[in-house]
């Protein structure tokens, strides 16, 4: 027996085709940053959000003598981290990882994939879930987010999909991309009103518990904070690990704008928004998920080593979203993602490597850079249907009475 065949072997054995072996891996990747990373930082700004919220101070400012660093979330984040900022620190911070691993694990369950595609995904970003568990980071809720406003769209439910949408935009502005499947929503009308209606509700939350002058005014000052956040985060190490990190860092140019990268990815987002003969199907739909997940980690000067929770997520749902078998060349993309995106970081990889090259030149985000632009191709280029579902668009004796038209969630 060859080396593939006893690692076929070993995956194969029941222990790891259970949700339960990888939730128990995934707890302990909770308490394992619990344990050796309290306290932490992130999450002492995070509940301190909640308490200058209800004390009315100022949001933006430096407050040394609690924690390094400024908070750079919006005052609605104070309603979100209110259950865990109310009990003592270091159990509010346990609540949080566990509700952000739990959130994630829901999240990808509900993707319609079968059992061993799941179990895939969550033993795939076990690792990278723990880099950002490390950091009690909020990326995890919105990978998780991500997900279930797809999902909630795919199954008609546009005011939940909107609810999610709303709660990501005003805590950290990420959130506004899950509006990329607006034009997959069978009820546009009734999903605009609820994005207008969940707008208001959470612009106005936090004014409960503080006052409408002081919460203004704290909007008046997070998007000067996060124009500055910009502007350091260019050549910051621990900051810029994207696309327009590798091409700012190794070009070593603070003049140009990165508009002059972002308005071109932006058009190849878009491109396969041209292809509506695809939208019928369901995994040429499942691929602008993965489009998102990677588009707002590549194209941000905040996205962190932490930030790839949500990338490498989108990078296992690439693998396994598609009608046709993946070839050698995407095997070999995917243990790249593996090794450079999610390994780097971790004692494992080298670091006569890491240091003088990968960390420098933010080459964490390069794996994921040549499968964004892959899978941009591959939408552009390729028939996302499968048998059954080209059957079926054809053949009236399948569809019966059915109208093709009820498949079509842009009609």
């Amino acid at each position: 027996m060859n080396w593939r065949e006893s690692i076929k072997n070993v995956c194969r054995h029941p222990v790891f085709n259970r949700y339960t072996t990888v939730g128990v891996v995934w707890g302990l990747a909770v308490l394992a940053a619990w344990l050796l990373k309290h306290p932490n930082n992130n999450f002492i700004i995070f509940r301190n959000v909640f308490w200058h919220v209800l004390e009315q101070l100022p949001l933006y400012a430096e407050y040394p003598e609690i924690y390094h660093d400024v908070n750079h979330y919006g005052p609605s984040f104070s309603f979100i981290v209110a259950p865990f900022a109310i009990f003592p620190a270091k159990f509010g911070y346990l609540l949080w990882l566990a509700a952000m691993s739990a959130l994630l694990f829901m999240a990808i369950r509900s993707l319609s994939f079968e059992r061993k595609k799941i179990l895939f995904i969550m033993w795939f970003c076990a690792n990278e879930l723990y880099t950002a568990l490390s950091l009690a980071q909020f990326n995890i809720v919105i990978g998780a987010m991500l997900i279930l406003v797809f999902v909630c769209i795919e199954k008609e439910k546009d005011v939940w999909a909107a609810l999610l949408i709303v709660i990501g935009t005003f805590v950290k502005i990420y959130g506004i991309v899950g509006l990329a499947f607006f034009f997959f929503s069978r009820h546009k009308t009734k999903f605009i009103l609820s994005l207008i209606g969940w707008s208001i509700v959470f612009f106005a939350l936090p004014m409960l518990y503080s006052s409408p002058e002081y919460i203004l005014n704290q909007y008046g000052e997070w998007l000067p904070d996060l124009i500055a956040k910009n502007a350091v985060n260019h050549f910051a190490r621990a900051q810029n690990i994207s696309l327009l990190g590798i091409v700012r860092k190794i070009s070593g140019n603070p003049d140009y704008s990165d508009m002059w990268l972002i308005i071109p990815g932006l058009i190849l987002f878009a491109l396969p928004y041209l292809r509506i003969r695809q939208y019928a199907f369901p995994t040429f739909r499942r691929m602008f998920l993965v489009s998102v997940m990677l588009f707002v980690v590549l194209f941000s000067t905040g996205s962190e080593s932490s930030s790839y929770i949500i990338a490498l997520t989108g990078v296992a749902v690439w693998f396994w979203g598609v009608p046709w078998k993946r070839s050698k060349g995407d095997v070999a993309l995917l243990i790249f993602a593996f090794i450079l995106t999610s390994m780097s970081p971790s004692d494992l990889f080298p670091a006569f490597l890491y240091r003088p090259y990968v960390q420098p030149y933010a080459l964490k985000a390069l794996p994921c850079v040549l499968i964004w632009f892959k899978l941009i191709y591959e939408m552009m280029t390729r028939d996302y249907a499968a048998k059954d579902e080209r059957v079926s668009e054809f053949s009236p004796s399948v569809h019966k009475s059915r109208d093709i038209r009820d498949n079509m969630p842009f009609y």
